[in-house]
């Protein structure tokens, strides 16, 4: 801590006096003054009402709700959704960010921060700049932002965000991924990727909680976060409402710099340095809050690093793979006594089964559609026991039998059915996906 505030000490004036803000005699002009109160009323909102919030607050203790789908804010969203628009927007946990509640929440938080500026340009007629609270709403974005760098970022560094090797992905189609399925699992096929990108995201957030490094974080995290919007776009990945939202954000931090930006990079022109912001009143409160903001940024850094190196072993590459684990060739099967050939008509023969995580399994029909259960195996009484997701009543229990590593057997009932099937594992490495990886020296491009 000593270490901390002496590197401080030598970073902030020695008066006691505050210094002059940027800018802080100069009148804004009108436009700015209102562009500033509508973005402090519509950022303020949707990090107030959104997942962003529980970014600013790390903690492994409390989940924190997200307050848009909670009243007031829910029931005002229905009534503009209902009334205004003419739809009906409904809260329901699917993974998407796109949904039709988010549309009309978005719409909603618009609308108030529109009145909100109004009133607020009314009553402030005469005040003509408002440098302090710039000052204080930019930290506060700036937390916002930087701390939703880490969950994504951090998300990709172990990798979690896009899975690395899903088993039944290697049997699918390619024509029957969607968009988002393709740009997925291509990233999560190269792990490497994923990880520069998330160490990208991982640094945007990094420059941007430090207290001297926030215009360069801004520009970023805005590169980093355009780049996700258009992925986001173009491969009908449904977060283009949250990612848009990234963008404009650092955008507003990078806003107070465009003129000295354009100045330097594009006129040639020398560009005088910018005042750093003075947090307090005094040098000593001024070291305060520098150290309160290094502070928070170690805890939210080790709160992030922690959870991805959990995730990482719960549900990432590291986590437990099933006793069964791989893709295994159906050689034969029997339904009720009768062997059915493999014919690509056949809707209720399986082609594969594929085991991959402990508490789920995947079998891949004839006509190449895919059954999808819950599954527990008890390797000690040798029983494969099914369930169905959609139908908790629903349950199939198979003994199975494994002569070697690489031979498997299952027998039971499935439906009413007595069924039986004899599998072969599948090498992995007969996947060129899998088998071809990295080669320094390529004679002819492997594009296949």
């Amino acid at each position: 801590m000593t270490a901390i505030a002496d590197y401080v000490a030598e970073r902030s004036p020695a008066s006691p006096e505050p210094e002059p803000q940027p800018h802080s005699g100069a009148a804004w002009s009108p436009a700015t003054r209102i562009a500033f109160r509508f973005c402090f009323l519509y950022f303020g909102l949707y990090v107030l009402m959104t997942q962003m919030l529980a970014g600013m607050l790390p903690n492994p203790w409390v989940r924190v709700p997200v307050l848009g789908e909670k009243p007031p804010m829910r029931p005002l969203v229905l009534w503009v959704g209902n009334n205004l628009l003419g739809v009906k927007p409904t809260v329901h946990p699917t993974g998407s960010g796109d949904t039709l509640f988010d549309w009309t929440h978005a719409f909603t938080l618009l609308l108030l921060a529109v009145l909100g500026t109004a009133v607020w340009s009314l009553v402030a007629r005469r005040t003509t700049s408002y440098p302090r609270l710039h000052k204080w709403f930019r930290l506060f974005v700036r937390v916002a932002l930087g701390t939703t760098m880490f969950s994504y970022g951090f998300a990709k560094v172990f990798p979690l965000q896009m899975p690395t090797v899903f088993l039944s992905r290697l049997l699918e189609p390619f024509g029957d991924f969607s968009p988002m399925g393709v740009i997925w699992y291509s990233i999560g096929a190269a792990p490497g990727y994923e990880r520069f990108i998330g160490s990208a995201e991982v640094l945007g957030g990094l420059l941007l909680l430090l207290p001297w490094t926030t215009l360069i974080g801004a520009l970023v995290t805005f590169g980093v976060t355009f780049g996700v919007f258009m992925v986001n776009m173009t491969y009908d990945v449904p977060v283009k409402l949250f990612a848009f939202h990234l963008v404009l954000m650092s955008i507003f931090l990078i806003a107070p710099d465009a003129r000295r930006l354009v100045g330097w990079f594009v006129l040639n022109r020398p560009v005088v340095p910018e005042i750093a912001p003075r947090y307090g009143p005094s040098a000593r409160s001024h070291r305060g809050w520098i150290i309160a903001q290094l502070l928070f940024l170690a805890l939210a850094l080790g709160l992030a690093v922690k959870g991805g190196a959990e995730g990482y072993k719960e549900y990432g590459p590291g986590a437990p793979k099933s006793p069964l684990y791989g893709i295994w060739n159906v050689d034969s099967m029997s339904i009720d006594g009768e062997l059915r050939p493999p014919l690509t008509t056949d809707t209720l023969r399986y082609r594969y089964a594929i085991f991959q995580s402990p508490t789920g399994t995947t079998f891949q029909k004839m006509d190449q559609k895919f059954a999808r259960f819950g599954v527990t195996i008890d390797t000690v009484e040798r029983t494969v026991t099914l369930q169905k997701g959609t139908d908790s009543t629903w349950k199939s229990v198979l003994a199975y039998e494994r002569p070697a590593p690489t031979r498997l057997t299952f027998e039971g009932d499935i439906d009413g059915k007595r069924v039986r099937m004899a599998m072969t594992q599948r090498d992995l490495n007969t996947f060129f996906l899998i088998s071809r990886g990295f080669n320094w020296v390529q004679e002819y491009p492997i594009n296949r």
